[in-house]
């Protein structure tokens, strides 16, 4: 089943102003609205939220805007511009979302991200991240996903959620109680059904179609079937213009997954071949395949590393193959490498001395496009003396950058996401317990080292300014060590709590 994502930017005009760089960029306390004309009138056609506060409302006259908010900043409306800004949003989504992607005027995104959810970390974490990274370059965005891309339109926009995740054949209930403007009907016929008492789709969908299409045509059937799923809506992707892709066109449609796993072969020669004019090697590929029904399906791999190699690229995209719905055939395929680096060349080993590196980029790439991306990594150090800020994720094939963690102290290869509270027996202020208590398991200290004392970064929050803790490395009667340690130095009660917490374990 078909999985569409609509992304809503509630005030994508004035957002992209406020992202725009320079002298021309309003400042960002100030209200701002964006004016155009109806008739011969001037009014605001989109303003951003400090102007909303202050009371102004698109459609208002824009003398009468000025008027109730002094210091308003008004600007043309530039709707190529916004246009233009929505096509470079798609292909930044095209290189990192989806094989799929479309602008929807005027103020939106859609994606088909049909077997594509899962390199995200699920369709959850997948709206997430998409709504936090526009958040983060100055962008407001709502997504929600549904089995059609009507469903998700209208879900994205008349939802009042940031994230919503409708679920597979349950578009037809989250669309009851929506307005029927969320059906994308023209305005007009909206009114005309207003006037006759539908302000559901609920009550719209229960009607007899026959009498609607007669007084109001067929708009109305063909937008409550999209919303539906029960006709398809193709959706075209966008394409940069520099894009290395290749396409092949089938005279009779094509559907087993032998003839298909033949021709991704020939699809990936092909393009190795342009990759190796342009010096390129591809880290994420997207096969395209348009079905008889004028639908689109896709599906896509990602390397670690730029790639060139026809063998590797064809099993990774044959692998995927079992995904792929022909439906009543598949009339052409195309091959696109979405991401392409530079490739440089590298010396082979030339004799029977040298040994050859190691080189598991292979084995990485199998992996992280049966589990995702997110679920392969490594850890790499970051200059912190509190334990759970002296990590991070990096990529599995990041470059080593040299950095390690400093200190004399060893510390446990399994470090818990928080700390745990124990309960133990101990003499303050710097001999270790006894014995402590974990997950209801009583055990008795035979070894200990320490304490360690680790000081909070005061520069961080005023909470951290005295904020110490004391480590110690404890072995229990069976032999497992553990890494405790108490909260605060033992005498002073700014300085924590003086409860014992488990941390890591050894071995």
């Amino acid at each position: 089943m078909p999985r569409v994502v609509s992304l809503f930017l509630p005030r994508w005009p004035t957002d992209r102003l406020r992202r725009k760089s320079g002298d021309a960029a309003p400042p960002p306390e100030a209200p701002l609205v964006l004016n155009g004309r109806d008739g011969r009138r001037r009014v605001v056609l989109a303003a951003d939220l400090a102007a909303l506060r202050a009371g102004l409302r698109v459609g208002m006259p824009v003398t009468k805007a000025q008027a109730l908010v002094p210091g308003l900043i008004v600007q043309d409306a530039d709707p190529r511009a916004d246009a233009e800004g929505l096509e470079r949003l798609a292909l930044w989504a095209l290189q990192r979302i989806s094989p799929i992607v479309a602008a929807d005027p005027p103020d939106g995104l859609v994606i088909d991200t049909t077997g594509a959810d899962h390199l995200h970390g699920g369709e959850a974490a997948m709206l997430t991240g998409m709504v936090q990274r526009f958040a983060a370059s100055g962008v407001e965005a709502r997504a929600a996903i549904a089995d059609s891309w009507g469903a998700a339109h209208a879900c994205a926009r008349f939802s009042r959620r940031l994230t919503l995740i409708i679920p597979p054949g349950e578009s037809e209930t989250a669309l009851c109680d929506l307005p029927i403007a969320a059906l994308r009907l023209d305005p007009g016929l909206v009114a005309s059904l207003r006037m006759l008492g539908f302000e559901r789709i609920g009550e719209l969908a229960s009607q007899p179609r026959a009498p609607l299409a007669l007084r109001f045509g067929p708009e109305i059937a063909r937008r409550l079937d999209q919303a539906m799923g029960i006709i398809a809506e193709p959706i075209d992707p966008v394409r940069a213009s520099d894009l290395v892709e290749v396409r092949r066109a089938f005279p009779e449609p094509i559907g087993a997954a032998e003839t298909i796993a033949r021709y991704v072969g020939k699809l990936v020669v092909a393009l190795c071949e342009e990759l190796e004019v342009r010096g390129l090697g591809a880290k994420r590929l997207d096969l395209l395949f348009q079905r008889v029904d004028n639908t689109r399906t896709a599906v896509r791999v990602g390397t670690a590393l730029p790639v060139r190699d026809v063998r590797r690229l064809t099993r990774l995209l044959c692998d995927q193959i079992e995904k792929v719905d022909p439906g009543f055939g598949i009339e052409v395929m195309t091959l696109a490498a979405t991401l392409a680096e530079p490739l440089f060349a590298k010396q082979a080993i030339s004799s029977l001395v040298e040994e050859p590196e190691a080189d598991v980029s292979d084995l990485i790439d199998t992996l992280a496009n049966r589990v995702g991306e997110r679920s392969l990594y490594r850890f790499a150090p970051v200059a912190s003396d509190v334990p759970e800020r002296s990590v991070t994720r990096v990529p599995a094939l990041a470059p080593q950058d040299g950095a390690t963690w400093h200190g004399d102290w060893p510390r446990p290869p399994r470090l818990l996401a928080r700390p745990e509270p124990i309960e133990t027996m101990a003499l303050l202020p710097d001999h270790p317990p006894v014995w402590f208590s974990w997950r209801g398991i009583r055990r008795r200290v035979r070894r200990a080292d320490g304490p360690e004392r680790l000081f909070a970064e005061w520069w961080r929050r005023d909470a951290e300014l005295t904020a110490v803790r004391d480590y110690f490395r404890v072995e229990d009667d069976g032999g497992e060590r553990y890494w405790i340690f108490r909260a605060g130095d033992g005498e002073d009660p700014e300085t924590g709590s003086h409860r014992w917490f488990l941390h890591g374990l050894f071995g």
